[in-house]
């Protein structure tokens, strides 16, 4: 009951707050030249501006703008009160309010579009809302072992490698007296060439069968 009694009482209070500061605009406004429908329409402009700029300092309280134009439309209100309070002769208004009086609903209109057109404040998401994200499964990957370095190839023993087949010994029997000759032929051949004789050669120089020549040949070297 008492709740209900105290929202009664503050509503009573802004109705008779905001009816004569409608009512001291209005006059303002007729003083200044605006009459007719343009009397009226100043308060509706002043107390929306008031409104909108109140709006919007509740959802952003760091907002400069909204303080910015909510001072000046308090101003304009309060201006009109204390002007019409008697301080103000209404049938002899100066030039400069009524500057003021004609260049406020432009004013008006800015300050209205400002804040209509303000970007609203970031809100951070409540824990709640959060999406929940499972965290990524663990995953072993398995690597294939390195391979082997290849070792250099060993290089053969010259001890432990195979000897090489000695020469057969001839199965033609060579003249010692043959032999003889062929190796003074084979010497005057070296001292002239500078190289061993071959067997063909030695073949062509004694005329003798090729198996008999290659047997001299063994012999001589």
């Amino acid at each position: 009951m008492s709740r209900t009694l105290r929202l009664d009482a503050v509503l009573i209070q802004a109705v008779i707050a905001g009816a004569l500061s409608f009512a001291h605009l209005h006059d303002l406004a007729a003083a200044a030249g605006q009459d007719g429908w343009k009397a009226w329409a100043y308060p509706v402009s002043v107390d929306l501006l008031l409104v909108a700029a109140w709006r919007r300092m509740r959802t952003d309280g760091e907002n400069r703008d909204a303080w910015l134009w909510f001072a000046i439309a308090l101003i304009a209100s309060l201006g009109a009160n204390i002007a019409t309070a008697g301080l103000l002769d209404l049938n002899n208004v100066p030039p400069w309010l009524r500057i003021l009086v004609a260049g406020w609903p432009a004013l008006a209109f800015l300050g209205g579009t400002l804040l209509a057109h303000s970007p609203a404040p970031l809100q951070e998401p409540d824990h709640d809302d959060q999406l929940h994200v499972e965290p990524a499964a663990a995953v072993t990957v398995e690597r294939a072992p390195d391979p082997a370095p290849e070792l250099p190839q060993a290089e053969p023993d010259p001890q432990s490698s195979p000897l090489a087949p000695a020469p057969i010994a001839p199965t033609v029997p060579v003249p010692p007296a043959l032999l003889d000759h062929a190796q003074k032929i084979a010497d005057a051949h070296h001292a002239q060439t500078g190289a061993p004789i071959d067997t063909a050669t030695l073949r062509s120089r004694l005329g003798i069968p090729p198996a008999l020549a290659d047997a001299i040949a063994i012999q001589l070297t």
